[in-house]
């Protein structure tokens, strides 16, 4: 087997044409000899010569550019693997070569490679260099550190995508040992902002890796997006094409030698074909240095395009969807005069004159530039009300008016060591309270509490429920001997409900672990819940009744595990996000969903509502959180900025703002009807699993695995800020969080558990805070 390299055309004398055809043509194909014998029948006389020229010089360098079959055969063993080692290699030893692969047969990854190859395919393969990319990719970091300081937020994210071509591209070509070389080289300075992505990466060893990954595809056929500002985009041309560029000049020696053109030229192959530049007409200083990555990388199945020509961007695809409405729900005016006379006669037998004054907290002010939604915006409610939902509204206004007040900005200036430190600390910190799971077998991947803080209920990795009284109060199920026919009304009921029961119960149904739970919120915090909805690894989603302690319904529809699952705000309606890559809206009257969104390129791993329920927010593996219109089934908001997969979201009780975190290790706070993200709080050093704001929107908690719950200031600017020390209580031992843990200023404190992992926080309506995981012991060993 021998693959032809057609070398350029000669600038050498030209031949007459009458002289050079005869030779010429009897070394050339049948399909040339044809070309030329229909040109000299036209008479195009310069054609059939430059033909010929380019003939003549083909067959004369023709020997010098044939690869031999045996030389190929051992250039192609590269992307040859051993199934019992895939990792590695068999051949390597070049006399063992042919031996190797006559016994390997014909693999499939080396025919797809030889149907592949071009006309030139073979010479490229062995005249690949791969110092060429470690030269290049040494100036180009050299350049960007020692630009100014306002432009290296901007040159940074260029990093990235380059040396992710560079690393699949010397994978891709066999130099195995030359692609760990350059990871190990270059892969520390990226590794915070991109550590998920690099760790992927680090797993492709041989070139059938990066022929069958989804994410090496994905570079490799889509352009990365990068935003720059004008002057920086003019700064990096000049410094690829001519080397210069002017005040950004860099620390590197520059494209130099011939080995350093070969680097410039591996760079700008990856920059013409790979990348795609968005330039703003702002100034580099007029961003925020976070604000560049929000609108950076492979953005064009990430963001439905509105026209096909359109450059990715979140932001114009935000705009074009129009204004949003955030408002709280509206109430019908009957449920609200039945609520303000329950309020009023309470008051008179409470002899409490100061009541009256709760009634303003059924009317809350309107909110400049928030549109509220009317009751035509809704989803379809039962019109009559009923008495639960006088309950749940007179409750509402007893937690406004006995809620505690928290001031996260009086943590600000002052030092928490000093005497006012501590009434700093109980004016803008919520006490805490930490329920621990002991002797947990295989884990506990979720945890919940009830609205009404009356059960707590956890989801295991053996496949059943587990719920607990908080009130250390009998659960009562039913019991093994009764008759459905007896069973007539509440009544009857209860008189076949056990006599004797447990501050625990275990719910089995499910047929794999259990990823999560919700309590159903219409009795909001006045009454305990009556049921309980948990999504499982078995692809279902099912009710139980929590007056039976039984299931009632398995909704089916997923084909992949359930990872989330989510009441709306009024109950009825729930959401689940599955492995499928879409999250479904169901209602407890039916056993199909009633919609589908779709539009994530990965797994769906969280959703919520709105506090209105007209919208439903999304996180994905695909490093993106969504927001849904829920009738619509339409996406109005894309929310680009994390560098890892998201597993948690929360959306803000004023219906401002949406929180998400997951493997990047940082919290994004984005503004809903912007789509804008208005800050990046960073402290957590593991993946953060859970986030809750609080009744004021103005804090938010969050707990992860680095085995603390960790509070921030939502109206605070953020930034880099100095660390400081954990806000617990002077009883215990404080510890100082590392500078290099990367702390904002926002972050108000920080409280550590011993080995507790936090999968859940929650925000009572009072305020109080609420957090669960199970423990981890340590390794015996």
């Amino acid at each position: 087997m021998s693959a032809a390299t057609p070398a350029a055309s000669s600038s050498g004398g030209v031949s007459p044409v009458n002289a050079s055809a005869p030779d010429v043509t009897q070394n050339v194909s049948s399909i040339d000899r044809l070309v030329l014998e229909y040109l000299r029948s036209r008479g195009h006389k310069d054609a059939e010569r430059a033909l010929n020229e380019s003939l003549e010089s083909g067959s004369v360098d023709e020997s010098a550019k044939t690869v031999s079959a045996e030389d190929l055969i051992k250039t192609l063993a590269v992307y040859a693997q051993k199934p019992s080692r895939p990792g590695d290699n068999v051949l390597k030893e070049s006399a063992n070569v042919l031996q190797e692969l006559t016994a390997m047969g014909n693999p499939p990854s080396i025919q797809n490679l030889i149907a592949s190859l071009g006309t030139v395919g073979a010479e490229d393969i062995l005249s690949v260099d791969p110092t060429d990319k470690e030269e290049g990719f040494r100036e180009l970091e050299a350049w960007v550190e020692g630009s100014l300081d306002m432009y290296k937020p901007e040159f940074r994210p260029i990093l990235f995508p380059i040396f992710c071509h560079f690393h699949l591209d010397l994978v891709q070509r066999g130099f195995k040992e030359a692609a760990l070389r350059f990871y190990a080289t270059y892969s520390p300075s990226l590794a915070p902002m991109h550590h998920a992505t690099l760790h992927h990466l680090s797993t492709l060893l041989l070139p059938s890796h990066v022929q069958n990954d989804d994410d090496a595809q994905r570079f490799k056929n889509e352009k990365y997006v990068i935003r720059m500002s004008r002057s920086g985009f003019s700064l990096l041309v000049g410094w690829l094409t001519e080397g210069v560029g002017g005040e950004a000049t860099g620390a590197g020696d520059g494209f130099s030698g011939e080995k350093g053109k070969r680097g410039r030229a591996a760079i700008m192959r990856v920059v013409n074909n790979h990348l795609r530049f968005d330039v703003t007409a702002a100034s580099a200083t007029a961003v925020s240095p976070n604000a560049w990555e929000e609108s950076t990388g492979l953005l064009s199945q990430l963001i439905p395009q509105t026209s096909a020509s359109a450059t990715p961007n979140p932001h114009a695809f935000n705009a074009s969807k129009g204004e949003l409405k955030l408002g709280p729900a509206p109430i019908s005016e009957e449920l609200r005069a039945e609520t303000e006379r329950v309020i009023r006669e309470q008051s008179v037998l409470d002899r409490d004159p100061n009541a009256q004054y709760d009634l303003q907290f059924l009317r809350p002010p309107a909110v400049l530039g928030v549109i509220s939604p009317t009751e035509s915006d809704m989803l379809p409610y039962p019109q009559s009300f009923k008495t639960v939902d006088v309950q749940r509204e007179v409750e509402k206004v007893r937690d406004a008016r006995k809620r505690i007040r928290l001031e996260p900005s009086a943590l600000s200036s002052i030092d928490m060591n000093s005497v006012q430190g501590g009434a700093a600390r109980a004016r803008g910190l919520p006490s805490i309270c930490a329920y621990t799971l002991h002797d947990v077998g295989e884990g506990a991947p979720c945890c919940t509490f009830s609205p009404d803080l009356t059960l707590m209920a956890a989801g295991f990795s053996e496949s059943y429920i587990r719920l607990w009284s908080l009130k250390n109060e009998k659960l009562k199920g039913l019991r093994n001997d009764f008759s459905l026919s007896s069973v007539k009304d509440s009544g009857s009921l209860s008189k076949i409900q056990q006599r004797e029961g447990n501050t625990t119960r275990k719910l089995v149904g499910h047929s794999g672990p259990v990823y999560s739970l919700s309590f159903d919120p219409l009795g909001g915090s006045a009454v305990p819940p009556r049921y309980l909805l948990s999504a499982s690894a078995d692809a279902t989603t099912r009710l139980w009744s929590l007056d039976t302690m039984t299931n009632v319904v398995a909704f089916r529809g997923h084909q992949n595990p359930v990872w989330d699952v989510q009441w709306s705000p009024m109950g009825i309606y729930f959401a689940t996000a599955s492995r499928d890559r879409t999250a479904r809206l169901w209602s407890t009257d039916r056993t199909s969903c009633l919609r589908i969104y779709a539009g994530h390129l990965s797994d769906v791993d969280c959703v919520r509502f709105h506090p209105n329920s007209l919208y439903l927010a999304t996180g994905s593996s695909d490093w993106t959180a969504r927001l849904w219109d829920v009738q619509r089934g339409a996406c109005v908001r894309v929310f680009i900025g994390h560098q890892g997969s998201l597993s948690t979201l929360a959306i803000s009780p004023d219906g401002r703002y949406l929180a998400s975190a997951g493997e990047d290790l940082a919290i994004n706070l984005w503004d809903l009807g912007s789509g804008r993200r208005i800050k990046k709080m960073t402290g957590h050093t593991a993946s953060v699993y859970s986030l809750s704001f609080s009744a004021e929107s103005s804090m938010l908690v969050s707990g992860g695995a680095d085995w603390t719950v960790r509070c921030w200031d939502v109206r605070g600017a953020g930034g880099s800020g100095k660390s400081r020390e954990s806000g617990v209580t002077e009883s215990t031992i404080t510890r100082t969080i590392d500078d290099e843990n990367n702390e904002t200023s926002d972050l108000l404190a920080t409280f550590p558990t011993k080995r507790t992992p936090i999968t859940n926080v929650h925000f009572t309506p009072r305020n109080l805070c609420l957090v669960a995981g199970n423990f981890l012991a340590p390794d015996s060993r």
